[in-house]
């Protein structure tokens, strides 16, 4: 899946200059291993960033004390003016992670171009957004969760559904 998100990108952006950025926590590692595919493909090294949305949140005040987001790395140390930048997560729902992040790249400068790059498209968005790359989409109803696991994180690559009663079981 990542192969062909990868290729992908490469086609899409020709010769210019790209960027990966993903957003915390899973899309980092997604997005690690995503850079080093374009990265082979180009023959060149790819910029990397990871972007933490804790700050760019719609919900914070809508959570408790007791639901604050950890805040995790935000680095991005290469000129987001001078590169197309796809930011990398791991499952696509509402939209409002990748609204965040969007608005937490910006705070580095105006891209040159953004694009979205995701494992899952679960769909039921909230805000018009729609992913560039996709590596599978799932229809899910909303009583439901996609769960993806990485091998760094987790011990196993895989994606899962389930029912969000089990999940707050």
């Amino acid at each position: 899946m990542l192969v062909r998100i990868a290729h992908e990108i490469v086609e899409r952006n020709g010769d210019g200059p790209v960027a990966i950025v993903g957003i915390q926590p899973r899309g980092v590692v997604i997005a690690q291993r995503l850079r080093d595919k374009v990265a082979e493909l180009l023959a060149t090294d790819v910029p990397f960033g990871e972007i933490d949305i804790s700050f760019y949140r719609d919900d914070l005040s809508l959570r408790g004390p007791e639901h604050q987001p950890e805040v995790r790395e935000t680095r991005i140390d290469f000129p987001v003016e001078e590169h197309t930048t796809v930011l990398v997560d791991d499952v696509l729902y509402t939209g409002r992670t990748v609204r965040a992040a969007i608005e937490a790249l910006f705070a580095f400068g105006r891209p040159r171009r953004v694009q979205l790059a995701v494992v899952c498209d679960r769909g039921h968005r909230e805000l018009p957004i729609r992913p560039d790359y996709v590596g599978k989409n799932l229809p899910t109803s909303r009583r439901e969760r996609v769960n993806v696991r990485l091998a760094e994180l987790d011990g196993v690559d895989e994606v899962t559904i389930s029912d969000l009663a089990e999940v707050r079981a």
